[in-house]
């Protein structure tokens, strides 16, 4: 995934003054994505030489000139901040950001296409009180005009891209509400060590009954949970990032001690110490369902679309 932290919305940056890392995450997978399982075949058309593409998404074009406004609109703003885009660093950046800005419009489309089926949409009226408040928040008219022209921008682009950035938002936050605020949950703790053959002999010596939390402190290579006994906490299902110790908390019964389990970190001696069917689901642990909830939704979009690429990285 490609993080927009370093992508110039020229809106946030230089306008309002928000850092870019207050923008949604771009969650578009590196390179073109594949033609949805089932699809027809598809031949690309190549662009028509009076109206260039840079992209076509499920059908609808991405026009070269309007890439290129925005990768000059950003040009601007590095150069506005300070950076020698003539220099072999300010070049590099320029050169990285012609991919990731290509993949936020190429998102973008899909996110429109998205909203249209869901029958979202942003009004003329919304956009202007954003522009209003930015005026506002820049300390006039004046000072607000200066900064964009600064920033490469035109008016237009400006309503543009504030259009898009709140639809954006708003599809983002009907994904985000289909994250239930209760759920099933589990208390349970877990000893990591890096080998089968030691996690089956630390089960064996708890099954013989030693005490888990003791063992956790002293043999647990987890050290988020190893001086807690390896107390994970009570949490939904979604939540850790091992899912296979999940599915073996999940599957036991308070007390009960699971087969050793094997993930990415290692290998897993699981205990479940208490279970509730219907429990009010923590604020992080919401925002982050909601927020891993998004980056499916989104890589879906992708997955699913047809893209077709006609600049290159």
């Amino acid at each position: 995934m490609r993080n927009t932290c370093q992508i110039v919305f020229v809106l946030a940056l230089l306008v309002s003054g928000v850092s870019a890392c207050a923008m949604p995450p771009l969650t578009a997978p590196v390179g073109p994505s594949p033609t949805p399982a089932g699809a027809p075949p598809t031949v690309p058309a190549a662009p028509t030489p009076d109206r260039p593409l840079a992209a076509r998404v499920n059908g609808q074009p991405i026009y070269l000139v309007d890439y290129e406004r925005q990768v000059a609109q950003y040009q601007d703003a590095l150069a506005a901040s300070g950076v020698d885009i003539s220099s072999p660093e300010g070049q590099q950046r320029l050169l990285q950001m012609r991919a990731q800005i290509l993949d936020w419009m190429i998102e973008q489309v899909l996110i429109e296409q998205a909203a249209a089926g869901m029958g979202i949409g942003v009004n003329p009226e919304e956009v202007q009180a954003a522009i209003d408040q930015m005026v506002q928040d820049t300390g006039g008219e004046e000072p607000f005009r200066e900064r964009l022209e600064r920033s490469g921008m035109t008016l237009s682009d400006l309503q543009v891209q504030l259009r898009a950035e709140l639809l954006r938002a708003r599809v983002l936050e009907r994904v985000q509400a289909t994250v239930p605020e209760r759920a099933e949950q589990v208390h349970a703790r877990h000893i990591l060590v890096d080998t089968r053959e030691r996690a089956e002999a630390i089960l064996n010596q708890i099954r013989a009954g030693a005490d888990f939390a003791q063992l956790a402190r002293t043999y647990s290579q987890d050290g988020s949970t190893r001086d807690a006994g390896g107390d994970l906490g009570w949490f939904p299902r979604g939540v850790l990032l091992a899912p296979e110790v999940e599915e073996v908390a999940f599957s036991l019964q308070a007390g009960q001690v699971g087969p050793v389990v094997q993930s990415q970190f290692g290998f897993h001696v699981v205990q479940t110490l208490e279970r509730k069917q219907d429990e009010a689901i923590s604020p992080e642990h919401r925002q982050l369902l909601q927020d891993r909830a998004v980056q499916a939704w989104l890589e879906s979009l992708w997955k699913q679309a047809v893209i077709e690429r006609f600049v290159g990285d």
